[in-house]
């Protein structure tokens, strides 16, 4: 009897090609910061070729560009239908929580290569291009479930407002756990709900 095999896709070996990628980087990433990191590294880390690396992102910055999307994307809580604006932001607040554990993980990568990035004009461009798409998604994504006159901002300013504080709570909580507990992040998140007084 022969048994037949069955190949897989070559999109499905060049996802696992770039995934293996990834994660090389983003462990040397973490171990010793972005720039201490190679390709040669990443390659050798990965058990490839630099060439592969090349065959699936252009650069080192497009291959790092790649993880800090993926281990930082937007964080997404879930909303209940017709959920007023504390409530809203009460569950901004759980979805920052539940991010702890993964974004503890990367905040050194991060760091690094956010630091990477204030010294380098190209990544700057890069970064703010997909901050200003991520800032656009937001701010559609609020005036959907935003009824008027709940925000005391316009969503527009209200997403950048909620991505600074969500970045500031979350690497004080990673530096001084014990200073920043759960209930600062819900007082926080609060007090964007308070109207001005």
């Amino acid at each position: 009897m022969i048994k037949e095999t069955r190949r897989r896709p070559k999109g499905d070996k060049r996802a696992r090609t770039r995934a293996a990628l990834m994660d090389a980087a983003r462990d040397l990433a973490r171990e010793k910061g972005f720039d201490a990191d190679t390709m040669e590294d990443v390659a050798r880390r990965a058990g490839m070729t630099s060439g592969a690396i090349y065959g699936n992102f252009k650069n080192r910055q497009d291959l790092f560009m790649a993880i800090a999307q993926t281990d930082w994307a937007p964080i997404e809580p879930v909303i209940a239908p017709g959920s007023s604006f504390p409530q809203i932001l009460r569950a901004l607040a759980e979805a920052t929580l539940a991010a702890i554990p993964v974004r503890q993980a990367a905040a050194a990568a991060r760091l690094s290569g956010m630091a990477h990035t204030l010294n380098h004009e190209e990544a700057r461009a890069r970064v703010r291009e997909i901050t200003a798409q991520s800032y656009a998604g937001g701010a559609a994504w609020l005036a959907s479930i935003l009824k008027d006159g709940d925000s005391p901002m316009p969503p527009e300013v209200l997403v950048v407002v909620i991505h600074a504080l969500t970045e500031g709570l979350l690497f004080q909580r990673f530096l001084t756990p014990d200073l920043v507990p759960d209930e600062v992040f819900y007082a926080a998140f609060a007090a964007l709900a308070s109207p001005p007084r």
